[in-house]
């Protein structure tokens, strides 16, 4: 089993950052990969970005490239992801997942077997 636990969440005006964490416990010698998603109120839960944990390549959704980087601790316990140049529709619940399984589609949820509670990310205009 895997525990995932958010922090980092909060109000920013636009233009500024935010350093997301997800804190693992359990099993996590078992991770194949981690993720953050994201959910705006009304809207489906969106992919943001993934990092698997052998060899850390990397994924990013469009919308965020070149201002969003994910990252993982060198022990493995941590995933992290640095928001910066934040814009309004940035605004959303920010999870992050992972999955102990090599298989399935990186930007779906049904990928991912563990999920945090979520952490709230408010960017006013």
């Amino acid at each position: 089993q895997v525990q995932l636990v958010e922090s980092g969440g909060g109000l920013v005006p636009a233009g500024g950052s935010l350093r997301l964490s997800c804190a693992a416990s359990g099993r996590t010698f078992s991770t194949y990969a981690m993720c953050w998603f994201r959910q705006a109120p009304g809207k489906e839960r969106e992919f943001v970005a993934a990092i698997r944990w052998s060899g850390a390549s990397t994924v990013y959704t469009d919308s965020v490239k070149g201002r969003f980087t994910i990252s993982r601790d060198n022990a493995k316990t941590a995933l992290f992801l640095q928001m910066n140049s934040l814009k309004p529709e940035d605004t959303a619940v920010y999870y992050c997942a992972a999955t102990t399984y090599n298989s399935g589609t990186y930007y779906l949820t049904t990928t991912y077997n563990y999920w945090g509670q979520g952490t709230q990310v408010t960017v006013s205009s």
